[in-house]
């Protein structure tokens, strides 16, 4: 895996091959990554695994038209033919007037935030498997624990670079730590499984793995013998660990490619009241340490903190340059790249503001309701903001949490959800996207 500089040098190299092959624009992305994992099983070694990769990705215009390619080979002579393959590509592409690089006087031009991204320590295989033993130790003590699926520690390095043709060059680098545990508490048909899980971009923010294990086997003994709902409208109370996928939701449609096919249950409520007066939601790519920070977006446009809703409002539609264009307005920094293709849209460190409840006295006037800790399927429709997925959980009998339940699903329409949505004052760091317990009142489940 190449240095963030060497990586920015070969990814520069190639747009040269490219302009001489005939290329009138292009970008090129390199992405390498080296990762180490141990998993262990009921105390023993079960798996090690080590890769390493490398790719670059290149996108060229021809006129309007364009094509991408990419190579896990970066020799001279490999990249040199991906650029001639690219250009006869894009001389044979359909025309896309929305198509091309970002607008070159908005491109970053200062040093990148520093970001504290990327952390030297890097464990020995020994090591994670005394973090990996240590999970599941931890787990599997605790009283009701019958089995285990394993526990888990895992290290990665990776390093991005990202190069124009019209300016841009830059490049960073960013590590991840990573434990997990997950086993099965009860016997027969009572046996429930259950887990926990930490990232963080450094070790020292990473909390000891005996208390990763511990949460997961106290979980998977909370959840032993669940009973089943009634069925009929009640309030509902999302657990932070799945409530976070309410807000993915709104990122998704609040996309201006989304937007730009009318392909969005927010069509024309930009700007509209879809929350509370209260609620604040906020994208941060350049929090410290954050698991999605970066220093650019993918297209090497400048990044910043933004609120996506103000108080309870709508603020405008994340754009990429090709979303921008068909939009008629400017790319908001949110452009994303994968293994390939164009850019899309993409947050950073999504956080919803807590409220200034404790979860116990968000839940304390609801006499029949439903905690839920996991969901299950992908019942949303993003055009109608219709939602409905499987879930479990607990009962909330008169304020308190009460027996486990399974086997039930949650229903309702986004925007109803979001107008009725109150946080409690919770919120933790350690996801891509966090927020604290939330509460919407109104849904309907389907149980018995």
């Amino acid at each position: 895996m190449l240095t963030p500089e060497a990586a920015q040098s070969r990814a520069a190299a190639l747009i040269d091959l490219a302009r001489k092959a005939g290329a009138d624009a292009a970008d090129a992305i390199y992405s390498g990554s080296l990762s180490e994992g141990v998993q262990v099983r009921l105390g023993k070694l079960e798996d090690v695994e080590h890769s390493e990769t490398e790719h670059l990705d290149l996108r060229v215009f021809v006129g309007s038209r364009s094509a991408s390619i990419g190579s896990s080979d970066l020799s001279d002579a490999a990249l040199a033919e991906l650029a001639a393959r690219a250009v006869d590509m894009a001389r044979a592409a359909p025309e896309d007037r929305y198509a091309g690089l970002a607008p070159e006087d908005l491109l970053l031009r200062a040093a990148p935030a520093a970001l504290d991204l990327d952390d030297p320590a890097e464990p020995s295989p020994a090591i994670l498997r005394e973090r990996a033993l240590a999970a599941e130790d931890a787990a599997r003590a605790v009283a009701g624990v019958t089995n285990s699926e394993g526990g888990s520690a895992g290290f990665s390095h990776r390093v991005m670079a990202l190069v124009t043709s019209h300016g841009f060059a830059g490049a960073y680098a960013g590590t991840s730590h990573s434990s997990s545990a997950v086993v099965i508490a009860g016997t027969g048909d009572a046996m429930q499984r259950d887990y926990d899980w930490r990232t963080a971009r450094h070790l020292a923010d990473l909390p000891a793995p005996e208390a990763i294990g511990r949460e997961a086997g106290e979980r998977a003994v909370r959840r032993v013998n669940p009973g089943r709902l009634k069925s009929g409208p009640m309030p509902v109370v999302f657990d932070p660990r799945v409530g976070g996928s309410l807000l993915g939701h709104l990122a998704g449609a609040m996309s201006g490619n989304a937007i730009a096919r009318r392909a969005s249950f927010l069509l024309d409520r930009d700007g509209a009241q879809i929350f509370a007066p209260g609620i604040t939601i906020v994208d941060d790519p350049l929090r410290l340490r954050g698991l999605s920070s970066r220093p650019f977006d993918g297209e090497g446009l400048p990044v910043a903190r933004r609120a996506l809703v103000e108080g309870g409002r709508l603020t405008g539609w994340l754009m990429d340059s090709a979303a921008a264009r068909q939009l008629g307005g400017q790319p908001t920094g949110h452009a994303v790249r994968g293994a390939g293709g164009s850019p899309g849209v993409g947050t950073s460190n999504l956080h919803l503001e807590p409220g200034s409840m404790t979860p116990a006295e968000l839940m304390a006037d609801i006499a029949d309701g439903v905690y839920v800790t996991e969901l299950i399927g992908h019942g949303v429709n993003g055009v109608t903001g219709d939602y409905s997925r499987g879930a479990s959980g607990y009962r909330i009998v008169n304020g308190q949490l009460a027996g486990p339940v399974a086997e039930f699903t949650v229903a309702g329409n986004l925007i109803d959800m979001f107008a009725a949505l109150v946080p409690a004052n919770d919120l933790e760091w350690y996801r891509s996207v966090n927020v604290p317990t939330l509460r919407v009142d109104g849904m309907t489940v389907a149980g018995d």
